[in-house]
């Protein structure tokens, strides 16, 4: 007996390219265009074909860590060696540099609000109760420990 409505779409090579699209940030909506299907189709892919459920968690995962890694590098400030080749009468030579980021002021906010929103967050506490000794002092010895890094 087949199954009542129209038959799926889905190809299981959909599973790999919907997984490089997320790679790159693909929403829902995005995968909807892609594969010339409605947004809930999609959704309907996701719930009921487990490998491309998985193909689109794996990828959205990994787009995820590499973004919340460079908010990081951001937040905190990194070095990056830089290398170039260069004409020095009539020689090529390689020339190295480290270039040195420091952090980012909007990004620690932004990190700080959403990792520890009960001492970050908009919201202002009544009284300053709610932060600690110990509180205080983390945040003190965080902040000494990036500014050695950096110098």
């Amino acid at each position: 007996m087949t199954s009542p409505g129209r038959p799926t779409l889905y190809k299981p090579e959909y599973a790999e390219e919907a997984r490089s699209h997320c790679l790159l940030g693909a929403t829902n909506a995005d995968l909807a265009d892609v594969f010339e299907v409605a947004p809930r189709t999609i959704d309907n892919w996701i719930a009921k074909i487990p490998e491309f459920a998985k193909a689109v968690r794996e990828g959205r995962a990994v787009a995820d860590a590499r973004v919340a890694r460079s908010l990081y590098e951001r937040a905190v400030g990194y070095q990056h060696t830089v290398e170039q080749t260069v004409l020095h009468r009539g020689e090529e030579r390689k020339l190295t540099n480290t270039v040195h980021y420091p952090p980012d002021v909007g990004a620690c906010i932004f990190w700080l609000r959403n990792r520890r929103r009960d001492l970050w967050g908009n919201r202002r506490p009544a009284n300053d109760s709610a932060w600690s000794d110990d509180d205080i002092a983390a945040l003190d010895a965080a902040g000494e420990r990036a500014r050695l890094e950096g110098d």
